[in-house]
Formats: structure tokens, sequence, C-alpha cells
């Protein structure tokens, strides 16, 4: 037999333990629900409802947690799995993990220091995270908290050229490794919560003023486009020598399409719920998707994970990597860039265990022979 100390989910499970045994209990809760009921706490209700909240009755954000239940793990045993390799291979470069932090706007909503306190976590814990183009903070400012980790810029399209050659440019020349653009809010879904509150976090910025009714028009006007078309994702494509991934996409052809215009990779995500209520889960999505566009292209996938194990059936159902939301915002509502750091050990080594269970070593190699879909028994 051979030592396993080395591997992420064996360190992380013995130093529990070993704290545990000293009467020492994990600052940041390992079970989601717990962490959930912690930063709710921490949180008040406005942000609440901006974090948790789905578009229209949420069925879109209950939908997606569903998918991925009846996606079935079958494990298998008696396979050496003591060397398990994680690490992915995107855009020419070496990933640690098959996991990145998906882009969240307005941080500072759930903590003071916002994605500032989130990069620090991500680069701790060696997970790349994904920055909204609504960040609280510069982008500078977050490049420079992330050290080595990579990060990524996340765009959403805008009606004036100019913002998006500045957004780009400004992304390129801080050291982001990708521009993550996102198409699936050429309008704003029907967000219940924040509706029932006037509430929409980009615009909160202390006492309001007259101005803020032109504030809230112009920034309606310039993010957000509704004639957005695969013109522009060829646009963008040329524009930048970055890799261009598009993001929100659900259908085969889509996919297909965004491929065809040179974007050098696709995210499968219905934006966590949020845009269209009564949508396909992201799950559904997934393996149509895979297959359209074929085993070499470069598919992510975001929408409902919530546990290491959760993220496997994404990358046997054709992830090369799996975006994490509201669990690290929780982490950061609770403790910070520790809070950040801790779910993204925990969700490494739930991740890592659960890939020994099924009888695998790399986590790359992962296919859908090690699922069963429940409907199917």
């Amino acid at each position: 037999m051979t030592d396993t100390e080395e591997n992420p989910g064996n360190a992380r499970q013995r130093e529990i333990y070993i704290d545990g045994a000293a009467g020492v209990e994990p600052e940041v809760p390992v079970s989601f629900e717990e962490l959930e009921a912690a930063a709710l706490e921490a949180m008040d209700d406005a942000a609440v409802g901006y974090v948790r909240g789905g578009a229209g009755s949420e069925g879109t954000v209950s939908h997606n947690r569903l998918a991925l239940d009846r996606w079935r793990i079958v494990p298998r045993f008696l396979r050496d799995v003591s060397e398990r390799d994680l690490s992915v291979e995107l855009f020419g470069r070496r990933y640690d993990v098959p996991l990145h932090l998906s882009p969240v706007g307005i941080q500072s909503i759930c903590h003071g220091e916002g994605e500032l306190a989130t990069a620090r976590g991500a680069d701790a814990a060696g997970v790349p995270f994904v920055l909204s183009s609504v960040s609280s903070y510069t982008m500078e400012e977050v490049a420079e908290e992330l050290g080595e980790t990579p990060g990524w810029f996340q765009l959403y399209p805008s009606t004036a050229d100019a913002v998006v050659e500045s957004l780009v440019g400004r992304a390129e020349r801080a050291g982001y490794e990708a521009v993550v653009l996102t198409v699936d809010t050429p309008v704003p879904g029907w967000r219940e919560r924040d509706l029932s509150r006037g509430y929409l976090p980009q615009l909160v910025d202390g006492e309001p003023d007259p101005d803020e009714f032109d504030t809230v028009r112009t920034f309606f006007d310039v993010f957000g486009d509704d004639s957005l078309g695969w013109a522009d994702v060829e646009w963008l494509t040329g524009y930048t020598d970055l890799p261009v991934l598009v993001k929100g996409l659900l259908h085969p052809e889509d996919a297909v399409s965004a491929l065809d215009h040179g974007a050098d990779g696709v995210v499968v995500s219905n934006h966590g719920g949020r845009q269209v209520d009564g949508s396909i889960a992201a799950l559904e999505a997934l393996p149509r998707v895979r297959e359209a566009v074929g085993r070499d292209a470069t598919v992510l996938f975001d929408s409902g994970v919530r546990r290491g194990a959760e993220a496997l059936k994404a990358l046997a159902l054709g992830a090369d990597s799996v975006g994490i939301g509201r669990p690290y915002v929780y982490g950061l509502a609770v403790d910070g860039a520790n809070g950040v750091e801790g779910v993204c050990r925990n969700l490494v080594a739930d991740l890592d265990l659960t890939l020994g269970l099924t009888g695998r070593t790399r986590a790359a190699a992962l296919d859908r022979s090690l699922l069963v879909d429940e409907r199917e028994l």
C-alpha cells in the first residue's frame, strides 16, 4: 500500500480531524447547509435576496439541484487510487484543479473587502477566480491580490464599443488570462426578491440623490445589449489575443456557433437560475453540448454545484472545469478570505476523495461510464 498523505482530500481530512482531537472545530462550516445558514446570518436581508435568489419562482434554481441529484455515481473498488491527479489543461496552461470561482458581482454587499478577499482566498487555495465586470473593486486591485493564481475577466456586453475596448485592454494589462463573455443577459432576469425591494446592488452607494435616476438609466443603457449577435462575438475574438469563452449557453447549436465565430471555449450555464424561470437545468444541457462540439473543444460548466462530488458528476458529463458560485460567496460572508479558502479547500478535498472512491485517478479522464441516470434504474 502507498502513503496517500499528499492527496488533497486525505490532507484536508487529516487536518480537520487533528484539530478536532484538540477541541478545535473548523472555522468555516464544512456542510453546505450549515455554511449557508451562517452566511444568511452574516448578511443583511437585501444581500441575502440578491445572492440566494433566482428568476421568478426560482424553479430553475431548484431544477439545477434536481438535475445534479438524478445522476448517481457508481463506485468501483480494489483499484490502486493512491496517486490521484486533479489537474486539467486549458488554453495550453496546466491548472492544478478542475474548478474555478464563477463571476459574482458586487461582493462588497457580503463582506467589506469583497473581491479583494475572494482573490486572496482563491490564491491561498490555488483555485482560479473569474472576476465580474461589476466588481466592487477595480480589476487591477483584484489582480494584485491574486498573486500567482490565474484570474479570468468576465465581460458583460455593452452598447458602447469604447467601454468594451477599455475593459478588455485593462484586463490584458493587469494579467488576466482569459475573457469570459456573458451572453445570457441581453435583458435582466425577473428577480422577484430584488424587485420587491427595488434593490440593484450595482447602484447602492450611501444615500440616494436626485441624479440616481439618471444613473439607473445609464447603467441599463450601457451594460446589457439586447442586439448582441454572433458578429459581436467574432469582433471580440479578433480584438483581443486572450482566449475568449462564451458563457451562458444551453443549446448545442449555440455552442457550435460560438466556436465557429472564433470563441476558444464555451461555458454551459443558466446563470445559477437567475435569468430564465423554468429553464432547463445547466447539467441537462452539458452532455448535449459536449456531444455537439466534440471531445477536443473547451467546455466549462456552472450552475447549482454545492459539493465536490457534484463537481465530479459535471466533469464526467463533459465539463473540463466546473464553476462554483454561491458556496464561495457564503464563505466570503462568513469569514472573508479565510472563508473563501476554506470553502475551496473543502470542495477540492471532496472532489479528490470522491474521485478515488470511483476507482479513478485522473479527473481529466472522467467519463459518463461512472454515472447512472436514476430515471433509467
